[in-house]
């Protein structure tokens, strides 16, 4: 006789105190799909006995009630005549209940036969404890299923709920008439490793935890899915997995990116960390080879000064002159180092310090430079200050390098909740691919600043007619 698989095992647990006669029956084709050891017991049937009675004789309820009750789809309660309830098996039978269950597309007819003597508390526990098991499949955010392996060791299907569709695209049907389609979807290299899981969880019957991509030909996407099943062993010693696939797509490219961020911060920790060394190496070797020559220089002027007053000799103004020369080199030196490490411009205000660098980068490459601002004076951190410096800085080192531009145009711009800075050059305009390099330390380096101060930062390529090059904007909240 059929079998219910999506339906039975719940019975079956269900059942095992409950003495009522219990019997599904497939309205479509009004035959048995189900029937209860209970019933079997009280019949005196087997399973393939049972089957060739009549609906009428077994329950006392003619087909056209029975298909009555289906059209309506609703409960019906039947207490029959003594001489009416059919005599069939050990209950004298005067009480029938039964509602129709729907399962996917299928419906069926639970039928519960009983005396009016018995506890009805169980019949109705089985009714509720049915309707909740398919309100959660309804609503589970996934796809429930039951399979099995064939002779060829394949996925067979038994049960896939209606989420089928939703998650991979495919309708019940067709995954059940082709389970192949399943592995077909699948990246090859997790297709291989399901397998190995599959073949651990029949030998340890242990939990089938797997998670792979799938590619969907329909919406021409790739997703992530995550198959979760505990395996359990049949009466005829087959094994039969049950459980639920989920999309995790947004959760495992949000970890994705965490890597790629947690790795990318660790290249650019490692560069500013080797840039930073190159920077002292700079700094001792300019103090070594500048400040040092020029204090060795003085040294020895100084000390042929000092010998030739000794022996009452004259000293030169041109000597002299040369002494003060070199102590003024020193003085620019330092000026220059120190401005280096810290621009003393920043003590006037980041208005003064941004235009004075566009002066600078104007007069030293002789490519226009315009800075604007809305108020002469903003107020800001030392933080903030030192980053909005800095990466115009570096903005201004790459338009050099790279845009071939003729005109730059720095704009600061202030409002009551935030801080605008923007940097726009007429150049050839950045690559898309140029922001994704894994070299790209100065775009990187710029992000960080931005994002430590909870800022935003974006830089662009500009396409309008009348603007054409790079544009760099950031906004520091206040």
């Amino acid at each position: 006789m059929p079998n219910l698989p999506h339906i039975s095992p719940l019975l079956d647990a269900l059942l095992l105190e409950v003495s009522n006669e219990v019997y599904i029956l497939d309205t479509s084709s009004m035959q048995l799909v189900y029937v209860s050891d209970s019933a079997l017991k009280d019949t005196g049937y087997d399973r393939d006995s049972v089957k060739q009675h009549s609906v009428e004789s077994l329950l006392g309820l003619s087909q056209q009630a029975l298909q009555d009750c289906v059209v309506n789809h609703s409960p019906f309660f039947l207490d029959l005549p003594q001489d009416q309830a059919p005599l069939i098996g050990n209950i004298k039978s005067r009480q029938l209940r039964m509602m129709v269950m729907q399962s996917g597309r299928q419906e069926f007819a639970l039928m519960i036969k009983s005396d009016s003597s018995r506890n009805d508390e169980a019949t109705q526990a089985l009714s509720d404890s049915e309707l909740r098991f398919q309100a959660i499949v309804s609503n589970t955010p996934g796809l429930v299923f039951q399979f099995q392996l064939n002779k060829d060791g394949e996925i067979n299907f038994v049960y896939l709920s209606d989420g089928c569709k939703a998650l991979l695209g495919l309708s019940v049907e067709d995954l059940k008439q082709d389970p192949k389609i399943f592995y077909a979807l699948m990246n090859a290299r997790d297709r291989g490793l399901l397998r190995q899981r599959l073949e651990l969880s029949a030998i340890e019957l242990s939990l089938l935890d797997w998670e792979g991509r799938v590619w969907i030909d329909g919406w021409q996407d790739t997703k992530w899915i995550n198959l979760r099943a505990f395996p359990r062993i049949l009466n005829d010693d087959s094994i039969q997995w049950e459980g639920i696939m989920i999309n995790i797509t947004q959760s495992k490219n949000e970890k994705n990116e965490i890597e790629q961020t947690r790795r990318e911060l660790a290249e650019l920790t490692a560069h500013m960390e080797s840039i930073k060394e190159q920077e002292r190496c700079r700094i001792a070797r300019e103090i070594h080879d500048n400040l040092g020559g020029n204090l060795t220089a003085i040294k020895i002027g100084l000390s042929s000064i000092i010998n030739r007053l000794k022996l009452g000799q004259n000293v030169s103004v041109m000597q002299a002159q040369g002494l003060e020369s070199i102590v003024d080199n020193t003085f620019e030196e330092i000026h220059r180092i120190s401005t280096d490490l810290r621009p003393n411009v920043l003590d006037l205000g980041i208005v003064a310090a941004l235009e004075w660098q566009s002066e600078e980068f104007a007069r030293h490459l002789a490519i226009a430079c315009q800075f604007t601002s809305n108020q002469a004076d903003v107020a800001v951190t030392d933080a903030q200050a030192i980053a909005l410096f800095r990466i115009c800085q570096e903005s201004m080192s790459n338009i050099a390098k790279h845009a071939k531009a003729t005109n730059v145009y720095v704009d600061l711009i202030t409002s009551d909740h935030e801080i605008v800075m923007t940097i726009r050059d007429n150049g050839v305009g950045i690559e898309v691919g140029n922001k994704l390099k894994a070299n790209s330390f100065g775009l990187r380096g710029m992000q960080e600043r931005v994002t430590t101060l909870y800022g935003n930062f974006s830089i662009a390529r500009l396409s309008e007619p009348d603007k054409q090059g790079t544009i760099v904007t950031i906004r520091l909240p206040k």
